[in-house]
């Protein structure tokens, strides 16, 4: 099959019933590095793999403070995602002005979900290239959904996207029965420890290239810093040492 003749547009159908420039949306994602989440009953954790342009560059920042009950990690076109954020943010502000109180999180993920779908309708426009992974908290909970190009969004109790995610998600499936009553602490390393599984063989996770993010009933979002980042890296092979003698 001509491929070509299929792809230069998000509106016309392949023989096989494809979307190309859709899924060329959905590759850019899978390219990005790497960013997860998980969830307790009272907390939720972002972590994410931070790279740099070049040794000349800083390292891209990976997530982004929606409101105090709400952020995101990106995999894919962090320009995109600023486009995302941004309208994110004000829809937030707009309920908060109108009815005095936090947007729910479910609600602005199926609009944010409506907006991307909204871009593969039209021979105009392009797919974003850029996978959410929201989390939030609101009266009906604590949330980690994700959402994609083609205007798809899921709900996970853990979920990793972008590049070598799979590594992650094979070590989420082993442990994820355990996130539900976990701590905050325990969260934390269990995403450290999926992350660390996901990287290269010559890379090594430190203060400088990685990002974790709280949210919790009674916690507002924030970002651990440099100093707290190094003391999880430390503890980290001590946690894996025991959980290793626990699964077996």
């Amino acid at each position: 099959m001509l491929k070509h003749l299929y792809d230069t547009d998000c509106v016309t159908w392949s023989p096989q019933g494809k979307l190309f420039q859709v899924e060329y949306a959905m590759e850019a994602v899978k390219q990005g590095s790497i960013c997860l989440g998980l969830k307790s009953n009272d907390f939720v954790v972002l972590c994410s793999l931070k790279r740099q342009p070049s040794e000349l560059a800083g390292y891209q920042e990976k997530q982004f403070k929606i409101d105090d009950h709400m952020a995101i990690a990106i995999a894919g076109l962090t320009a995109d995602a600023r486009v995302l954020c941004k309208y994110m943010r004000t829809e937030c502000l707009e309920y908060k002005y109108t009815y005095e109180s936090h947007h729910p999180v479910g609600r602005l993920v199926f609009k944010v979900a409506e907006k991307s779908q909204h871009k593969t309708q039209s021979g105009a426009k392009r797919p974003y290239g850029v996978g959410l992974l929201v989390a939030g908290i609101d009266p009906n909970g604590v949330h980690l959904f994700e959402t994609c190009p083609s205007g798809n969004y899921y709900e996970y109790k853990c979920q990793a996207i972008g590049s070598r995610s799979q590594a992650a998600r094979t070590y989420f499936e082993s442990w994820f029965h355990l996130f539900e009553k976990s701590t905050l602490e325990q969260l934390i390393l269990h995403g450290l420890s999926a992350l660390k599984k996901a990287i290269m063989e010559d890379e090594e996770l430190n203060e400088r290239n990685v990002e974790v993010g709280i949210l919790g009933k009674n916690q507002k979002f924030i970002h651990l810093n440099a100093q707290e980042l190094k003391d999880y890296i430390v503890k980290l092979e001590t946690f894996n040492a025991n959980a290793q003698i626990q699964q077996e």
